[in-house]
C-alpha cells in the first residue's frame, strides 16, 4: 500500500489466487478435468434461525480502475459466496478485523478475479461491494439470512483507491 497523490491510500490489486485469498475464504473454480470440485471449507452459518438463500445477481460495470472505496461490509454470522455466470474481470476487496471487530482499514487487500473465478468469504470477513468491469455481469450468490440487521453490516472507512500495477 502506498499513498496516492492527495494523501489517500492506494491499494494495488493483485491477481486472485487461492493461496493469497486463503485468510478470507476460498477461491471457487471449476476443476480442470471433468468431475466435481467441492468448496465447503469457508461455507458457514453461525445462527440457527438463518436459512440458506441462493439468488441471481445482475451488476452494471464500474468504470475501470482506479476506483475509490469508502465503506466495507461484512456478514458476521454467514459466509457469502459469489459464483460467476457471465462475468469478465471483477474486483475483490477484503480486510481483516481490527482488535475491536471493525475492519482493519489499514490492511485492505484487493484482487482481480477472472471470469472463471468465484469467491466464498468466511463469516465475519470484511469486504468491498462487488465490482465488475467491462460489461453487464451475472453471478449466483449464496448465504444464510434470517431477515435481521445482523445479516449485513456496512461501515464507513477512511477512503482508499484501488488501482492496477
Amino acid at each position: 500500500m502506498t499513498k496516492y497523490r492527495d494523501g489517500m491510500r492506494k491499494i494495488i490489486a493483485r491477481p486472485l489466487s487461492a493461496d493469497v485469498f486463503a485468510p478470507y475464504g476460498d477461491v471457487v473454480e471449476a476443476p480442470v478435468q471433468p468431475g466435481r470440485a467441492y468448496f465447503n471449507a469457508s461455507l458457514g452459518n453461525l445462527r440457527s434461525s438463518a436459512q440458506p438463500k441462493l439468488w441471481m445477481l445482475t451488476k452494471l460495470p464500474a468504470p475501470s480502475l482506479p476506483l475509490q472505496f469508502d465503506a466495507l461490509e461484512r456478514h458476521e454470522f454467514s459466509s457469502q459466496s459469489f459464483v460467476p455466470i457471465n462475468v469478465n474481470r471483477w474486483l475483490v476487496v477484503v480486510a481483516p478485523s481490527d482488535p475491536q471487530g471493525g475492519p482493519a482499514a489499514d490492511r485492505v487487500e484487493a484482487f482481480l478475479a477472472t471470469s472463471a473465478q468465484g469467491v466464498s468469504f468466511r463469516p465475519n470477513t470484511w469486504h468491498g461491494s462487488l465490482t465488475v468491469f467491462d460489461r453487464v455481469s451475472h453471478l449466483t450468490v449464496f448465504m444464510w439470512l434470517d431477515g435481521t440487521p445482523a445479516d449485513e453490516e456496512i461501515v464507513a472507512v477512511p477512503p482508499f483507491i484501488v488501482t492496477e500495477a
